[in-house]
């Protein structure tokens, strides 16, 4: 393939990542607790280009980085809804780990568990949360009461780099590095963080994807039907 075909193609490429991505971040724009993503470009080399002699670029995405900027905190007037104010996540634990997540719509099982949205238990600072069959509340600092009598204290950690955090699915992220726990973190109860997603910025950015992808295409099509076309037919006939 001539090295302006593969430029053109993986430009095309990268756009559709591109694409998925601001797919995802729409998608969830009334997720309680999602994060953005960002992402940028980067060329890779390929050494098979100077073999040939081509002069060509891979395009590709750069590394994917979570926006961890908070969302807007919304009240719900629900008891076991609960928005952490400043830096921090809650800790929880699934099938395959532990995770963290901004979405503080918590439940409880039948066994008496506290549990997510997605159904990831919640982590308290001295372990498991177990609460009773009365009413639930938070206090502010994350103590979990029921029927008035404290419970445990829900488990609110930080990371030195959130942004490198990733995504799981919806608002639940993960990462090999170790948490460090919130001092003294501070929650607002009956209340939920929304999404983080700008649908006026994501939509300008789907705009603006959309056009580059359709000049790339244009290109790959002069280059094949105009270009090489004239070419076969000027060398066909000597």
């Amino acid at each position: 393939m001539a090295g302006g075909h593969y430029v053109a193609l993986s430009g095309m490429r990268t756009r559709l990542d591109e694409l998925d991505r601001l797919a995802s971040d729409l998608a969830n724009v009334g997720t309680a607790g999602y994060k953005a993503e960002r992402t940028g470009h980067r060329n890779v080399p390929r050494p098979v280009f100077d073999d040939a002699l081509e002069s060509a670029i891979d395009s590709s995405l750069g590394a994917r980085r979570l926006d961890a900027r908070a969302g807007a905190i919304e009240p719900t007037g629900r008891a076991m809804d609960v928005a952490i104010e400043g830096a921090g996540f809650l800790a929880v634990d699934t099938p395959a780990g532990p995770r963290y997540t901004r979405n503080g719509h918590l439940s409880r099982t039948i066994e008496g568990q506290l549990v997510t949205a997605d159904g990831a238990v919640v982590r308290g600072v001295d372990g498991p949360i177990t609460v009773g069959e009365g009413s639930l509340s938070v206090d502010s600092d994350g103590s979990v009461l029921s029927n008035g009598a404290v419970v445990g204290k829900l488990a609110i950690v930080q990371f030195g780099d959130p942004g490198a955090l990733v995504r799981e699915s919806g608002a639940l992220l993960k990462t090999d590095e170790t948490p460090t726990p919130v001092a003294t973190p501070t929650i607002r109860t009956g209340s939920l963080e929304q999404s983080n997603v700008s649908v006026v910025d994501r939509v300008a950015e789907l705009t603006a994807v959309n056009r580059s992808f359709q000049a790339l295409q244009k290109a790959v099509s002069v280059l094949m039907n105009d270009v090489d076309g004239r070419a076969i037919d000027t060398f066909g006939r000597r």
